[in-house]
C-alpha cells in the first residue's frame, strides 16, 4: 500500500490509516518508547471530563483518547474519517460511540459540545486552519478546544537528536515491525513540517479561539494546546 504525502489528500490519508489500523496502537507505544499513555493521561487531565459533559473527540482512531473521557462519565462521541480505524475501535472498545466524520465539514449543529478535542490528528487534515474553525462552530460558547499534537522540542540539542530519530531510526524500526512502514515515514515528515508551539497557538487565535495556552510534554516532543470559545463582541 502506498503512503500519503504532505499534500494530505483526504482519500490517501484515510486509506493509509485503514492499512495500519490493526497495529496502530501497539506501534505507537513502541515508537514513543511507552510515552503515549503518559501523554494521553496529561491531555485527559487538562480536559477534566465529568458526568454531564458532552465531548467531541475528532480523529479518535480506535478510541484510546475517548476511553478515559467515557470512563470519567462524560458523553463522548469518538469520530474519525478512516473506516479501518473505526472498525478496529468498535472491535476493541464496543462500549464507545463511534461515528465517521470529516473534521473540515462536521454534520453536527452549532453549539453542540462542551469540549472538542483532537489528539495526533490535526496535522493530518488537509487544512488544519479550517478544521480549527469548524471545531469552534460546533463548540458551545464558553466551551473549550484541547489539541494534543507532536510539536518541537524546546532544547536545541535534544531537538536535533529527535529530528534525526524521526527520519533515520523510525523508518528502520517500522520496516521490521509495521505492515506499512512507509506510512510512518509520512508521519515523520508531517511532524517535521508541523508548526511549533507558538505557531499553532497563532493559528488557533486566527480561527477565533481565545485564551490560548499550552503544556509541553517530554520536553516539547508533544504539546497540549487549549483554547476557549468566547462570545464574539458586537461590531
Amino acid at each position: 500500500m502506498s503512503r500519503a504525502n504532505l499534500g494530505k489528500d483526504p482519500g490517501e490519508v484515510a486509506a493509509m490509516f485503514d492499512g495500519v489500523a490493526k497495529r496502530y496502537d501497539i506501534l505507537n507505544d513502541l515508537l514513543s518508547l511507552g510515552r503515549t499513555k503518559v501523554w494521553r493521561r496529561a491531555a485527559t487531565k487538562i480536559i477534566a471530563p465529568a458526568p454531564g459533559m458532552k465531548i467531541l473527540d475528532l480523529a479518535a482512531g480506535t478510541g484510546s483518547s475517548s476511553e478515559p473521557l467515557h470512563k470519567a462519565g462524560a458523553t463522548v462521541l469518538a469520530t474519525d474519517f478512516s473506516q479501518g480505524m473505526l472498525a478496529q475501535g468498535r472491535r476493541m472498545r464496543p462500549y464507545l460511540n463511534f461515528s465517521k466524520a470529516d473534521a473540515l465539514n462536521l454534520s453536527f449543529a452549532a453549539e453542540s459540545f462542551d469540549v472538542t478535542t483532537i489528539s495526533f490528528g490535526l496535522r493530518n487534515t488537509v487544512d488544519y486552519r479550517a478544521a480549527l474553525i469548524e471545531a469552534r462552530r460546533v463548540t458551545k460558547t464558553g466551551g473549550r478546544i484541547v489539541v494534543m499534537e507532536f510539536s518541537h522540542p524546546t532544547w536545541p540539542p535534544f531537538r536535533n537528536i529527535y529530528m534525526r530519530y524521526l527520519m533515520r531510526a523510525l523508518p528502520a524500526i517500522t520496516r521490521r515491525s509495521a505492515t506499512n512502514p512507509d506510512a510512518y515515514i509520512y508521519l515523520a515528515e508531517s511532524i517535521q513540517a508541523w508548526p511549533d508551539q507558538e505557531g499553532l497557538a497563532d493559528a488557533m487565535r486566527a480561527a477565533g479561539w481565545s485564551a490560548i495556552t499550552w503544556k509541553n510534554l517530554s520536553g516539547g516532543v508533544v504539546a497540549v494546546h487549549s483554547g476557549i470559545k468566547a462570545q464574539r463582541s458586537a461590531p
